[in-house]
């Protein structure tokens, strides 16, 4: 499930859900997420 896909199914707008977990990131796991690159 990739960000946009949680942001619709929260219905919020990619850019706001991004926001929240930057501001709240000691709330999650460390393996919450990641970032994908193209190397």
């Amino acid at each position: 499930m990739l960000d946009f896909d949680l942001a619709e199914l929260y219905e919020v707008e990619t850019r706001a859900l991004k926001q929240s977990v930057k501001r709240n990131i000691d709330r999650f796991p460390n393996d919450f997420m990641f970032q994908l690159t193209k190397n």
